[in-house]
């Protein structure tokens, strides 16, 4: 059985010019944005008391994203905020002044008018983006990669957005979104993966995911968990994972939790990175063949990057096995547990924690990151059963297994 790879941060460090994208400010206002509208409300953090004794753990909290505006994952905290920061410096307004009912408003047609927002996805991003644009009278042109699932194109579709599923990766469907937007009057791209010359619409939208994190944050403090000792989340470009890192480290900057990075093994460009250990970023080419969809992603935002390589504690590579073992725990959890209906990109974490806190081939990592029975991990569940079908099949009838 293909095992999980791990690598130790030793990069060399930056400037960290780029923590302040997700300083403490910046995600208040973003959280201000999204508490706004009317579909708002605090995902819930599973309290996984019983598998946290399983495993050896102090404590194990799941951040449940798949109640997120009914959209079943965390993406469209992201776009929406990134079109609310991006209309209002096309107005002349601070994004505070971007509430749901404003830019739903009469005044605001007549000041703005109308954009289309261009955008590549697995599927959840571009839902969010669609959603977002449908709801505040935008519009949005939506391209998949190949192999895309028909649910996720058909939820793109109900929003009213143009969607297509084309003939490339990923990351190629970017640049042609990129080349559409540069082409289009009023045409923006809103992609969470930045590059050099396209960083202040991707800083905006790792802003918008430090919604889920502050809440994660205030959550385990009401119910008297306090910090977590551990974070481990999952990257496709690095955006979700720099935005957590980066806000971690912010919200406690004299003891900020250790956090651990999970890639899809098929595109795993932050492992390889660090692997390299350079500091300068690799890119994983060819189809990104994994049940991961959301994490299948082979080239890295440099913003996410530079935080990460400065802060993460470690890299982990993970095969398909470990996300479908992480789906079917969190399904079928500890009696008194709460239960958590976890996508395929969602629960990479709970796969990797429950791996490597039973298997002994994995206590050079424990101990590389400080896992021990004093640890408080916190892990975030990004989707539900966005994929139906292949939901069914890793946790009904139990495919990837794990021996």
């Amino acid at each position: 059985m293909e095992t999980i790879k791990w690598a130790a941060n030793r990069l060399p460090k930056s400037e960290d010019k780029d923590l302040a994208v997700m300083s403490l400010e910046n995600v208040a206002k973003a959280r201000a944005f999204h508490r706004s509208f009317p579909q708002y409300s605090v995902t819930p953090l599973a309290e996984l008391s019983g598998m946290a004794r399983e495993l050896g753990l102090a404590g194990l909290y799941v951040k449940d994203e798949s109640y997120r505006f009914g959209l079943n994952a965390f993406k469209v905290l992201g776009g929406s905020f990134a079109m609310a920061r991006y209309i209002a410096q096309k107005t002349g307004k601070d994004v505070s002044e971007m509430s749901y009912d404003y830019l739903t408003s009469d005044k605001l047609k007549e000041e703005f008018g109308q954009a289309t927002f261009f955008t590549a996805t697995d599927g959840n991003h571009g839902r969010g983006v669609a959603w977002a644009a449908n709801k505040l009278g935008q519009k949005a042109v939506v391209h998949m990669p190949k192999g895309s699932v028909k649910t996720r194109f058909d939820n793109i579709a109900r929003e009213g957005a143009q969607v297509t599923i084309e003939e490339v990766n990923y990351d190629d469907c970017v640049r042609m979104a990129a080349a559409e937007a540069a082409a289009t009057p009023n045409g923006v791209v809103v992609q969470d993966t930045a590059w050099e010359g396209y960083e202040e619409i991707p800083a905006w939208i790792m802003q918008g995911y430090g919604t889920m994190a502050s809440e994660a944050a205030d959550q385990l403090r009401e119910i008297g968990a306090g910090r977590p000792t551990h974070v481990f989340v999952q990257a496709g470009v690095g955006s979700l994972a720099g935005a957590i890192q980066g806000f971690f480290v912010n919200r406690y900057p004299d003891c900020p939790p250790a956090v651990v990075v999970m890639e899809a093994g098929a595109a795993d460009c932050l492992y390889q990175g660090a692997v390299a250990g350079d500091g300068k970023p690799r890119f994983v080419t060819g189809d990104l063949r994994t049940i991961m969809a959301g994490l299948a992603c082979g080239e890295p935002n440099t913003i996410g990057w530079d935080i990460l390589k400065n802060h993460t504690a470690a890299f982990l590579s993970c095969p398909d096995w470990v996300a479908a073992k992480g789906m079917r725990m969190l399904s079928a959890p500890v009696k008194g547990d709460p239960r958590v209906i976890s996508g395929e990109s969602g629960a990479v974490g709970m796969g990797v924690i429950s791996t490597v806190m039973t298997d002994d081939a994995y206590a050079d990592f424990r101990a590389a990151v400080g896992l021990d029975g004093s640890s408080r991990v916190l892990l975030f569940s990004t989707e539900g059963d966005t994929d139906p079908v292949n939901y069914k099949k890793v946790v009904w009838d139990g495919g990837y297994p794990c021996c």
